[in-house]
């Protein structure tokens, strides 16, 4: 009976992957770069919300997996998108730019959200995980180190749909303005260490040109391999933070994800190989974050009102302001 349970829980999971993937294949929503994994937790919150209660005793045990194992083995894997030859092509720009966008991101997050917003600080934690990092990936990675519901999950990442796509149509604009102020190099690093997805990344940048968004994607790569540290460092604080009551958890998916990128540098797979194990990821990715969206009720997300959309949007004017500030002192004082 729990074969079967896990089986079906697994097979619906798969069933609203393909569907993500189906529809992010569309032309429309292709040019809209809406992230596949954004895709699959909106589809599992309606089947969520619509049908899953008459068939959660059938399937909870494939779902709790996916949104589980499944979520771990999708990190781990993720490492396989970088090497650490990336760092190498943007230079040490980046990765100051990066780690100190990723600090101060993560630190005002929680000021503001928990000294004067009063929000939950585990809403505030995960929505400052995908700010500070890579969108809803950190999300999905910071959920078992902070211990969050489902709901609060799909909070934080919602907020990172909204204010990364404005972020796509901005950054272009912004471009011919502040480009009297940088050059296209550090513009591209700007972007790689401001917006919130890889996915919105790439369309900032390339709707500017070539050189910025390839630029942009190495930066925002190398803020991705900062997960790592970022999830032992919150591991850490959440243990020394009496309020909450956590024992230390070591985040083993996260050194793993490390290794994997470490591995991947050295080029010892042939690059089919590693395609597959990347198209692979994704559907670990999705998978779980389908899993996440079919145990999510939309009820419990309205609870949150308003506040959290004030702390996206006040975090999202830092990234917009804070970040040019950053890459424009960094690239008068390194050049």
């Amino acid at each position: 009976m729990k074969n079967l349970n896990m089986i079906w829980g697994l097979l619906l999971v798969l069933v609203i992957t393909a569907i993500a993937v189906f529809i992010g294949n569309n032309a429309l929503v292709e040019r809209l770069n809406i992230s596949a994994l954004t895709l699959a937790i909106v589809i599992g919150i309606l089947c969520g919300n619509t049908f899953y209660h008459k068939i959660e005793n059938f399937t909870h045990l494939g779902v709790t997996f996916a949104k589980g194992k499944l979520l771990r083995l999708g990190i781990i894997l993720y490492g396989f998108r970088i090497t650490l030859q990336d760092i190498g092509q943007v230079g040490v720009n980046a990765v100051l730019a990066d780690a100190i966008m990723l600090v101060l991101t993560f630190v005002i997050t929680c000021w503001i959200g928990i000294k004067i917003l009063k929000l939950d600080k585990q809403i505030v934690f995960l929505t400052g995980a995908g700010c500070s990092i890579c969108g809803a990936a950190a999300i999905i990675a910071s959920e078992p180190v902070v211990k969050a519901p489902s709901y609060k999950v799909s909070v934080a990442v919602a907020l990172i749909v909204i204010f990364g796509t404005i972020s796509m149509f901005l950054y272009p604009v912004l471009y011919p303005i502040l480009i009297d102020f940088i050059n296209p190099h550090q513009f591209g690093i700007y972007i790689g260490s401001s917006i919130h997805e890889v996915a919105q990344v790439y369309a900032a940048g390339s709707n500017i040109s070539p050189v910025v968004a390839d630029v942009a994607v190495v930066s925002k790569m190398i803020r991705v391999m900062m997960l790592a540290p970022f999830l032992l460092a919150l591991s850490y604080f959440l243990h020394k933070d009496k309020e909450q009551k956590h024992t230390i958890s070591i985040p083993y998916f996260a050194l793993m994800f490390i290794l994997v990128a470490v591995f991947n540098s050295f080029n010892l797979l042939p690059t089919e190989w590693v395609n597959v194990l990347v198209q692979i990821d994704t559907i670990f990715l999705m998978a779980a974050m389908a899993g996440l969206g079919l145990t999510t009720n939309v009820s419990t997300v309205k609870q949150a009102g308003l506040k959290p959309l004030l702390l996206g949007a006040l975090v999202f004017v830092w990234l917009v302001v804070g970040g040019f500030v950053i890459n424009l002192l960094l690239y008068h004082l390194l050049g």
